[in-house]
């Protein structure tokens, strides 16, 4: 069995060696990220030596009057928390030292869990080093960076902080007392025997320094405070005791999980709060975000924050040595979650003066005295003077550090005005408060709400400037668009962004996004996506910023056609009035550790353990079951202490618990280590145990591991220096951001090599992209007037423009939306519409009279007028003839198939057709761009004619697969309501549609504007089967790799996981147990392919019941009126909730010829119906369900090859199938069939794959979705 010990080590002057001895126990346990779950990785005490004390005593005896000379610290003593055997933990008398060698950098000897192996040859018998990331001899320094100076008057405590960094990026932090004792005091004979010498009254400093891989700053001199106390009363000799007392209480404090669980301790005469991380995406934030704010006005702030992130040389100067790591860690939180990559040395000592002359990027810190020394002599250096506020350059040279975006600077500037930033104000109207813990309490709450604020303004600058970066990512190839991405900013901007575009902090930044990073950036720019359209109206001083920026844009509105077109895109830095995260704050639970063991031995420290689960014990049972957030915090910290106290399967069973819970924060890397660990009985103990034995089995083979970011690289477009066949000219076209569906590339490819090889060469490539660029400067160059702006709607914009012809209304050039062609009048500019696409009826090239000439024309033949347009476009006629027709051709299967996306694919089309023409400047060319016209020619191979009763039913279609370079499968659909009262809480109570793509994939849309909400959230690589909604709350997805995936509502994160089921998970089923429909009494039936049917309360996720079915492939199950209907292959049963078997249906003999097995159930008991299909059939079996002998009747679907689903809607039932007649490329079909008569209604053609889904939205719409040769979702009124 293993426990916790300490080391204390005693280190000479000289630094030869290294005294250790046991003491006491303390945790380094090590989670997820390598950070010690503990608070305490190290307490150093450094002074001067004894033999310096006494020397100086002797010679301030003969020199009475001489200047106080400054000593050189040392380490004296060093308490660091390893494990080590219990046998090994015991009282050596005084003296009884080991030795071991000390190293500069503290590495470890052995790296070993803290769990018993079981075997004795595992045990530790070497001595245990110090963390490797210590450095013992920089560290005395930087404990007195403005040297150790003694002194005639004993003066006032003081504190500093430190950051370590090290090779590796990792960081510990530190806080420094000084406080002050009297040499006499200190000198001691090696004996332990006060010295003799009678000097003067001197007294010289000695430094304690906490050390933690967690920034607890102001926890850790709360905690160095109160030792103070007791330093100052008691002896040098009692000292170390003291410090190793406080250092193991310091070592038995858990850092609390990420979520809104603080822990609470006292260390008399305080009581301490640690605070937890806001979740893993964010450092604790335990300092005063403020204080930069009290010492720069925003001129300043923001030229210190663009010298960041361009990553400039920079040193902080002050003369307070305790602002400077405090004001630079508050930089690097601003910049959040944008992080620093170079070197952090906030406090540099005198003998660390030297580092300022790095070459490198830096951001360090030094005393205001050294400010002239580093000024004159470093170039290029950054100089932030904290005390005066200022910021300058060294050497009088002036850094080229860039403004930052001048409409992001501007918002943060008015933000900033309204920060109530002095606590004396806040409270002057209030009562003061005696007491010391309540007066700390609430100006701990002050700071909090303070530091809220200050990150919302922060990351709101942040967002400001790279809000739309993921636009110009190629997620599959993972590239960045440069060059794109620059076109689109502000001139004044672009020095700006030049230079972080090359910093390493925005290459992380980009893996970041590119690994679909969910933190407070992505959230708060989803909002803003969101949001745009209620509170900015588009500006019409430009009317084109980025062409593949519009073509990519999400739907809108399907009740609103005036606005299914190409949104607008806004400037890339726009304000954002007092935008906040919707995010709803969890109210914070505090959490108070027992009193720490007077005495720090072995069963005193096992005692406290189990004082400790104890208390987790009563607050997990006075937990709402609900609330299953702090449920998860409780488990987790429950399962820590388990892991301590030896109990190893109680622990394995906590951290299980967060699966269902949140699966968050669990801790895999532990949990690895623990199983590891297990002893043969525990093994075995845990085999009987189902939960434990599943987690094992998941942890050995890897596959529920913590999710870990993939570090691919992050490449910049680069045209090609090869020929390109077809398949490296589609990865180029989408790596350029170009164009990414791969159907319409190979069209462009086709375009480019007509006539000539199936390869396309470096220079053509670089021809066609150089025109396609000029193609969006030219959009851009359009300014058009007022009174032509007010004729277009907000979300148009002139795509092409010809040159200036004559027409039958007059001179001047025709303009091109998505929407319309217009004239735009010469010499005095006006506006005169040509027509909408949609209105055209015919377009033609003819010949116009030009003197004796005839020159080739266009004429344009509106359906609403009698006149006919004509225009003298001479050699750009074949072109406009070809693109007019492309886009009428598209809007036309908009219109038919109520789907916006062919306007958009067509617009795409022509501006391709545009740059192809202008690369290619050949008599071919026009023909060749032909190629691009894929409307024109369906228009022109088969008829556009959509049944009436489809074009009726048909209101609207998307396109989850928007993003995606090919089709996806829509395999299941859900849809969730909205609720109004959320509106009110900020968060987006709008109704949404869920859908399971192939491979794990789940995007979500909003179901008011269609507008898609959530790209991609990946979940494995399996097929998704089944989802459920519960209220606004949860979504349950049931997978083919037998888990069930809980995804949060609100967030759309996945937080919770049921590993319950052993196959695939086919079906839910949700059965509210009160009349009120409370999700907290409510029960959720799942079942999986192997006929296991689990029941479980919502609250809590744990399984009420379990029982197996008899039967080949359970697939379906629904509840009604307390019974349960189950559909498998070869049956369908009717149960009691318990499962006993009441009725059943099996596969009538005379179709066991013709269809092997059920494929479908549906149930209709207000009219004692119960509906089946089959596979491979086109038939329809209804039963009666009061009487399944009864002879059931048959109905046999036209023109159908099988059946893939149904669904119930009012009084009709809506049946999904595959099949199709003639040429028509319909495959899907949906067949609308009355329930009393049985007949077909409705015969609709819906999608060109066979329907795989349907889901009713409220009864009024009814959702189909498509395999992926189509892949779209369809929404149908209705009747």
């Amino acid at each position: 069995m293993y426990s916790p010990c300490w080391k204390v080590f005693s280190v000479s002057r000289s630094f030869p060696t290294v005294p250790v001895r046991n003491f006491t126990f303390g945790i380094l346990m090590i989670d997820k990220d390598g950070l010690p779950i503990g608070l305490l990785e190290a307490c150093v005490v450094v002074g001067p030596s004894n033999d310096k004390l006494k020397e100086l005593s002797q010679s301030l005896l003969q020199e009475d009057g001489s200047p106080l000379p400054r000593l050189d610290p040392e380490v004296i003593q060093v308490c660091v928390p390893p494990f080590v055997p219990k046998d090994s933990v015991t009282e050596p008398a005084v003296g009884n030292f080991s030795r071991t060698p000390l190293r500069r950098s503290f590495i470890k000897k052995t790296d070993r869990p803290v769990i018993n192996t079981g075997n004795p040859k595992d045990e530790i018998t070497e001595d245990v080093s110090v963390p490797k990331d210590l450095d013992l001899v920089a560290l005395p320094h930087l404990c007195f960076p403005g040297g150790l100076q003694v002194t005639r008057e004993q003066k006032v405590e003081k504190f500093h902080f430190l950051v370590f960094t090290d090779v590796f990026g990792n960081q510990s932090h530190g806080v420094v007392l000084q406080y002050y004792k009297s040499i006499q005091e200190g000198i001691l004979h090696q004996n332990g025997h006060r010295s003799s010498y009678k000097s003067p009254q001197l007294y010289t400093a000695y430094a304690i320094c906490v050390i933690s891989k967690h920034p607890y700053y102001n926890t850790l001199k709360d905690c160095l405070s109160s030792l103070l106390g007791q330093l100052k009363i008691c002896q040098m000799t009692d000292i170390e005791e003291q410090v190793k007392e406080f250092s193991a209480k310091l070592s038995l404090i858990p850092v609390p999980p990420p979520g809104q669980l603080h822990v609470m301790f006292t260390l008399r005469p305080l009581t301490i709060v640690l605070p937890s991380k806001k979740d893993q995406n964010h450092p604790v934030i335990d300092l005063d975000l403020h204080l930069p704010f009290l010492c720069f006005k925003s001129r300043e702030l923001l030229q210190i924050i663009a010298s960041i992130l361009t990553e400039q040389r920079m040193v902080f100067f002050s003369s307070d040595w305790s602002k400077l790591t405090l004001i630079a860690e508050c930089f690097m939180l601003y910049i959040r979650p944008l992080r620093w990559q170079h070197p952090l040395v906030p406090v540099l000592s005198q003998q660390m003066l030297d580092f300022v002359m790095a070459p490198t990027a830096f951001l360090m810190g030094c005393h205001i005295s050294h400010y002239k020394e580093v000024a004159m002599e470093a170039d290029d250096l950054i100089l932030i003077n904290i005390d005066e506020g200022t910021v300058s350059c060294s050497r009088c040279h002036c850094v080229d550090v860039p403004d930052t975006p001048k409409v992001a600077a501007q918002s943060f500037k008015s933000r900033r005005k309204g920060l109530q930033l002095h606590y004396d104000l806040e409270v002057v109207h209030q009562s003061i408060c005696g007491d010391l813990n309540e007066f700390r309490m609430q100006r701990r709450r002050w700071q909090h709400r303070l530091n809220l604020e200050i990150q919302n303004i922060t990351l709101e600058l942040i967002v400001n400037m790279f809000r739309d970066v993921s636009d110009y990512l190629s997620y599959e190839h993972r590239v960045f668009n440069t060059d794109e991405f620059l076109k689109t900013r502000e001139p004044e901007d672009q020095p700006f962004y030049k230079k972080v575009l090359e910093t390493h902090i925005f290459h992380s930044f980009l893996k970041e996004r590119l690994n679909g990073k969910m933190d407070t950036f992505t959230q708060m720019e989803g909002s803003i996506r969101r949001d745009d359209q209620k509170w900015r109206r588009p500006s019409k001083e430009k009317n084109l910023t980025k062409l593949t920026k519009h073509l990519s844009t999400s739907l809108t509105n399907l009740d609103n056609e005036k606005k299914l077109s190409v949104l607008r895109q806004m400037s890339p830095t726009k304000i954002i009035p007092e935008m906040s995260l919707n995010t709803p704050a969890r109210p914070v639970k505090v959490f108070q550790l027992p009193d720490f063991p007077p005495l720090f031995t072995y069963p005193n420290v096992r005692h406290y353990f189990g004082d400790l689960i104890h208390l987790l014990n009563k607050a997990i049972s006075a937990s709402p079951p609900d609330d299953s957030s702090l449920l998860a915090r409780y488990f987790y910290l429950r399962g820590l202490i388990n892991m301590l106290n030896s109990k190893h399967l109680d622990a394995l069973s906590d951290f299980q618990n967060l699966y269902k819970t949140d699966i968050k924060i669990f801790p895999g890397e532990q949990v690895k280590m623990l199983v590891d660990s297990l002893q043969v009985e525990e093994r075995v103990q845990a085999q009987t145990r189902p939960e434990l034995n599943r987690l094992i089995c998941q942890v050995k083979n890897g596959e529920k591991s913590v999710h870990m970011e993939s570090d691919y690289h992050v490449k910049t477009f680069k045209l090609p220096k090869a020929n390109m066949e077809l398949e490296e000219f589609v990865k180029c076209t989408q790596e350029s951001g170009i164009v990414r569906d791969v159907a319409t590339t190979q069209r462009l490819f086709e375009a480019l090599t007509i006539g000539g090889q199936k390869q396309i060469d470096p220079e053509m490539f670089r021809v066609f992209y150089t025109f396609w660029q000029e193609t969006e400067a030219v959009a851009q160059e359009v300014l058009l007037p007022a009174e032509v702006l007010e004729q277009l709607e907000n979300n148009e914009s002139v795509y092409k423009l010809s040159s200036s012809v004559k027409t039958s209304y007059g001179v001047g050039k025709i303009a091109m939306t998505q929407k319309r062609l217009f004239l735009l009048t010469t010499g005095r500019p006006g506006y005169f519409e040509i027509t909408k696409f949609r209105d055209i009826e015919e377009v033609k090239i003819s010949t116009a009279p030009f003197l004796i000439l005839r020159i080739p024309s266009l004429k344009i033949k509106n359906s609403l007028r009698k006149d006919i347009f004509e225009a003298n476009l001479k050699s750009e006629s074949e072109l406009w003839n070809l693109m007019i027709k492309e886009m009428w051709a598209g809007r036309m299967m908009a219109d038919n198939h109520k789907d916006p996306q062919y306007m958009q694919q067509a617009l795409t089309n022509v501006l391709l057709m545009d740059t192809v023409v202008r690369c290619l400047q050949t008599q071919k060319a026009v023909y060749a761009a032909s190629k691009l016209a894929y409307f024109e020619k369906l228009r022109q191979e088969a008829p556009m004619i959509i049944p009436r009763s489809t074009a009726d039913t048909l209101k609207h279609k998307i396109n989850p697969s928007q993003n995606m370079m090919k089709p996806q499968s829509v395999n299941v659909l859900l849809y969730t309501p909205g609720q109004l009262n959320f509106c009110d809480s900020g968060v987006d109570g709008n109704p949404k549609l869920w859908c399971a793509l192939s491979c794990g994939k789940v995007v979500v849309f909003n179901a008011v504007s269609w507008s898609l909400m959530q790209n991609c959230i990946n979940l494995g690589d399996s097929r998704l089967n089944c989802m459920m909604g519960l209220d606004q709350e949860q979504v349950w997805i049931g997978s083919q790799d037998s888990v069930i995936y809980i995804i949060n509502a609100q967030s759309m994160l996945c937080h919770k996981q049921l590993t319950e089921h052993h196959v695939e998970v086919t079906d839910f089923a949700l059965e509210k147990l009160s009349p009120e429909n409370r999700l907290s009494q409510a029960q959720v039936y799942s079942c999986s392919a192997d006929g296991i049917v689990i029941v479980w309360d919502v609250p809590s996720l744990k399984v009420k019941m379990q029982f197996r079915l008899s039967c080949d492939r359970l697939q379906s199950i629904q509840v009604y009126n307390d019974a349960l209907w189950c559909g498998a292959r070869d049956c369908v049963m009717k149960l009691s909730p318990n499962g006993a078997l009441l009725r059943k249906i099996s596969l009538p003999d005379n179709m066991k010829n013709t269809a092997s097995a059920f494929s479908r159930v549906t149930l209709l008991m207000e009219r004692q119906q119960i509906w089946t299909s089959f596979t491979d059939s086109a038939e329809l079996i209804i039963w009666d369900s009061t009487d399944p002998i009864k002879p059931p009747k048959r109905v046999t679907l036209p023109n159908c090859s099988e059946v893939t689903c149904m669904i119930r809607v009012k009084k009709q039932v809506w049946v999904g199938c595959s099949g199709g007649s003639g040429l028509s490329k319909v495959v899907g079909k949906i067949f609308v069939l009355d329930s009393e008569s049985l007949e077909v209604e409705k015969e609709l053609e819906a999608h060109e794959d066979i329907v795989q889904t349907l889901f009713s939205a409220e009864d009024r719409y009814i959702l189909s979705g498509s395999a992926k040769l189509d892949g779209k979702i369809a929404i149908w009124r209705v009747d």
